[in-house]
């Protein structure tokens, strides 16, 4: 049985960063979810580090199923596990199946900053600005203007109104 705390998650993500070697990464991490009972970090967010590195190293379907082990485990991850089924969804071309899951996230509110601003990109890279569009703003206005992050949001929104044609507005001035 494995305590994990977030040094040990650095020195992994180091050491593949070093090798570039996803596919075992993802392992490792998948066995280290299955051995989990404590730690700094959830299970979730060790099973959430796992799917994105199985999409990484070209496996979207082990992706998916390390998705819905973090949502079914329902411990703590930074995004919502649903934001990475939903982008692995429209990966493996079933879009209907993720435009419902990002609709039931939607439906649920309460969303937080950093799973809006993931359904921002997936929905940018798959070509649909005028949502990607929605959930970039809802990411930036439920985003802390000192979070590291908020900059990152600003410029994804500020990305897709450009694309969208958009004149700028008061948030594209605070990209700067």
């Amino acid at each position: 049985m494995a305590h994990v705390t977030r040094e040990h998650l650095d020195r992994l993500l180091e050491l593949a960063l070093l090798v570039d070697d996803h596919a075992s990464l993802a392992g490792r991490l998948d066995d280290l979810a299955m051995t989990y009972t404590t730690g700094d970090v959830s299970r979730a967010a060790i099973l959430v580090l796992a799917a994105e590195e199985w999409r990484a190293a070209g496996q979207p379907g082990r992706a998916l199923d390390c998705y819905q082990r973090a949502l079914d485990d329902g411990g703590e991850s930074s995004v919502d596990p649903r934001a990475g089924i939903a982008d692995t969804l429209f990966e493996l071309e079933r879009p209907e199946e993720a435009r419902e899951v990002i609709e039931d996230i939607r439906s649920e509110g309460g969303v937080r900053a950093l799973t809006a601003h993931s359904i921002a990109e997936t929905l940018a890279a798959y070509g649909d600005l005028a949502g990607a569009h929605e959930w970039a703003t809802q990411a930036v206005l439920a985003c802390a203007p000192d979070d590291p992050e908020h900059l990152a949001m600003l410029r994804t929104r500020y990305r897709i109104r450009v694309d969208l044609g958009l004149p700028e507005d008061e948030l594209d001035a605070l990209v700067s």
